[in-house]
Order: structure tokens, then sequence, then C-alpha cells
């Protein structure tokens, strides 16, 4: 199609919906399956271990390939956020696209050890990396208010997916073996994000419209060269790495996935080793019940964080994820399983579906690619330690999950203790961040001049504050 066409039909939307919702819809299709292989890995692990299945490897080895998953996501996270600042989120969901589809396919065709290190390891990892980190990012720039609903929707269609791909994968495996159930995903995935791409835009002055929510006495966004831009990224981030919330905010995401992570990873191998369930499809709907109820969680934490700071909500999220843990160390039966699905699943939700707002609140408007990188490395390393750590724990008390369910609740309730020393979102922590800027590459100059020559492109997000003193 003509990109003239094209960008004529983007403009006129039906029923005066703003393409910000496109952009929702877009990258909610890239969580689904981004994500879809970490939030159900637990799924994996049984056909993995079974002595009498295609692999029988030990628990320990299965830990360290999904430690390696979580290690080198980390490590590719800031770099993929940072890419994306500097080259447009359409560049990453290409990527994504690509990646998503290759990294499955060969997953699907694994008969040693090394294969799964690599194509699980390596190639899903850095996957997920380009689907999440860049991606998730670039929502702030589409809305100037109303940004936690945006981001509420966005992170409750996820949970709905991956909801339906746990028992899918599960069911799959049982019945058409794991090289086509890999396959089958893999290429479904991949070609929905290569299909999407040419509806992708990197921001709304692509096509010559104001973020959602934009007023008209709003000021006019700040349109740059890329020298200038490429300035402004440097200064921003040299600011931010000055505050404590930097830091601070990677070490609770971490401490809160770890607590979960756990749970995602070994409470399917749990309950199996207690012989609660004999099937992994009924086993799957202990993740999809958390992935489900999560939903709820996951639409309401950023919208409530707007309103009443994202501390309160984070602390919330992570004191339910920690002391339901509790349920566990005397679950036998599948209705405590469920039970404890539930509950959990609210936690989980809330925990880590705040960060993007928190940014907005305490960093103002800037490039929050790098900044969600380096959450996403916490997040990541705290999968990875938990992850390792618990399957080395199973390992040396053959089978005990007695202490493993200690380390998930330690892990979240200190995430509780360390967000107790964050500042108040009621203000931004870098408001004179430009200042340091040479005149021309200042927001208030530019915006100034553009407001007298009439430019109207797209602004940016208004910095969000809520008082959670």
């Amino acid at each position: 199609m003509d990109k003239a066409l094209l960008d004529i039909k983007i403009k006129r939307l039906p029923f005066g919906i703003h393409y910000s919702w496109v952009i929702i819809g877009i990258l909610a299709t890239a969580q689904i399956f981004g994500s879809s292989i970490s939030m159900a890995a637990g799924i994996m692990v049984p056909p993995l271990h079974d002595a009498d299945g295609d692999f029988g490897w030990s628990l320990g080895l299965i830990g360290a390939a999904m430690a390696t998953y979580y290690l080198t996501g980390a490590i590719f996270a800031p770099i993929t956020g940072w890419l994306g600042d500097r080259y447009g989120s359409r560049l990453m969901l290409l990527g994504a696209g690509v990646m998503y589809a290759t990294s499955m396919i060969l997953l699907g065709q694994t008969t040693e050890v090394w294969h799964f290190f690599l194509f699980f390891g390596v190639m899903l990892s850095l996957t997920q990396s380009l689907a999440m980190v860049p991606l998730m990012a670039a929502v702030s720039g589409w809305f100037r208010r109303s940004l936690g609903l945006g981001i509420g929707i966005l992170w409750a269609s996820g949970g709905i997916g991956t909801g339906i791909l746990a028992p899918v994968i599960g069911y799959a495996i049982d019945a058409i073996g794991w090289g086509g159930t890999f396959f089958a995903v893999g290429t479904v995935g991949g070609g929905l994000m290569l299909l999407l791409l040419p509806l992708m835009k990197n921001r709304p002055s692509d096509l010559g419209i104001e973020p959602y929510g934009t007023l008209d006495s709003d000021p006019p966004r700040l349109i740059m060269n890329t020298g200038m831009e490429r300035l402004r990224l440097k200064t921003f981030n040299q600011h931010i790495r000055r505050t404590k919330a930097f830091w601070n905010l990677p070490l609770i995401h971490g401490l809160g996935c770890a607590g979960h992570g756990v749970i995602l990873i070994w409470i399917i191998p749990m309950a199996f080793e207690r012989g609660v369930f004999s099937s992994l499809v009924s086993a799957g709907l202990i993740l999809t019940i958390i992935s489900l109820v999560s939903v709820i969680s996951r639409f309401v934490t950023p919208i409530l964080a707007e309103i009443y700071g994202t501390r309160k909500m984070m602390a919330a999220a992570l004191t339910i994820q920690g002391l339901t843990i509790l349920m566990l160390f005397w679950a036998q039966d599948v209705w405590m399983f469920y039970l404890f699905a539930v509950v959990f699943g609210f936690g989980f939700g809330g925990e880590w579906t705040g960060y993007l707002i928190i940014n907005r609140q305490y960093f103002g408007d800037g490039p929050m690619g790098s900044v969600y990188g380096w959450q996403t490395t916490g997040a990541l390393m705290g999968h990875a330690i938990a992850t390792s750590l618990a399957g080395l724990v199973i390992f040396v008390t053959d089978g005990n999950y007695t202490v493993v369910l200690a380390l998930s609740m330690v892990f979240s309730l200190g995430g509780v203790v360390v967000i107790a020393t964050l500042d108040s979102t009621s203000h931004v922590l870098i408001p004179e961040w430009e200042d340091s800027l040479p005149a021309e590459a200042k927001g208030s100059t530019s915006r100034a001049t553009t407001a007298v020559t009439g430019d109207s492109h797209g602004s940016p997000a208004a910095p969000l504050t809520a008082n959670d003193d």
C-alpha cells in the first residue's frame, strides 16, 4: 500500500478513536507473545524433567537454564531500552517479531541440553527484551493524560493472553508434542507481530497528531534534530542516575520478581511432587488462574497509582504476594492450589505494573527506554537469582520445597521494606535537568518558538503527581 494512502487511513480512524489506542493494541499483542514463555515457563518443567519422556533432565539443570534466560535478559534490557530511545519502537517490533518466530521454532527442535540453553536461555530472552522493554516504555509518549488507563489496559491484555496460552501450551505438548507446539505458537506469534508492523509508529508526531489527552492550552511538542535529541537523552540519563530512586527501583523490582518468579517456575513441579496433579492441563490451570486474576490488579494498579501514589500500590501488592505463600506450606489438595492462585494473582498483577507510572512521577517528561531497561534488568536479575537458588535448594534437599517457599516470602516482603525508603511521588525529582543543556536544546525555549510559529506536532506527556506520603 502506498505510504501516503496508509497515513490518510490512519488519521481517519472510525468513531473518533485516537491512534494511541491502536498502539496499545499492537503493544498488547507483542506483550502477550513476548512474555508468554517467561510467565508460563513452569509448564515446561514437567516434560523436561520426565524420566520417561524425551529429555529426562534434572531439576538443577532445568533451573540453570531458566536462570540463564533471566540473566541474559538482565544484560540485554538496558541495551534494548537504549536502542528503543535512539532508533524507535517500530524497529524494535520488527526485531521482536523475527526473533520470536525464529527462537520458538528452534526451541521446538531441541534435542540436546545446549540447544535449550541457546534457544530458550539466550535467543528467547533477547526476544522478550525487545518485545517488553523499548515497546512498553514507548507508551508514555502516546499519552499526555490517562497514561494509567492506557498502561492498565495494556498489562491486563497481557494477563488474559498469558492465562490462555499457559493451558494451551500444556495441552498442545500432551497432544501434538514438543516440536509441534512451539512451531505453532512461534509462527502465530511472530507472524502477528510482523503483520502489525505497518501500523506501528514511533511517536504521535510521525502522524502529525497530538498525544491522547492533549488540551488546546498545552504547549506543542518539542521537535529537534537527531543531534539535539541524543544530547537531551545523554543529559537526562546523567541526571536520573544521581537520584536514589534510579537505584532503588531496580532493587525493588528484583525482589518482587524473585518472590513471584519462584512460584511461577516451581509451583507446578511442587504440585506434581506432592501428587496433587496428574496432567499438565490441570496443573497449568494454576498459572491460568494467577494470570486471569492478575488482570484485575494489572488494570487497576496503574490507574490507582496515578491517584494515590505508586509506592502505596507497590507495597500493597508485594505484601499480598508475600503473605499468601503461607498457604502453600500446607497445600495438599487441588482446591488449595487453585485458591492460592486466586489470592496470589492479585498481588502478582500489582507488583510490576506501576513502574511506567512511577517513572513519570519521579522523572517527568523524558526518554524512558533506558530507565525502564535498568528496572527490567533488576527484575530479571531477581528472577535469575531466585530461580537458580531455588533449583539448587531443591536439588540439595532432594525435592523439599519448604525452604524455597520461605525464600519467596523473604524476597517479596523485603521489597516492601525498600519501598519505604523511596521519595514521595508528589514531586518530580529532577525538575531542572534541562538547565545544563544549551538554549537551543531546552524544551521551554523550543516550546515558545513552536507556539509562535504554529507548529502542531504532538506534545510530550505531562508529569503525573500523586502524594503517597
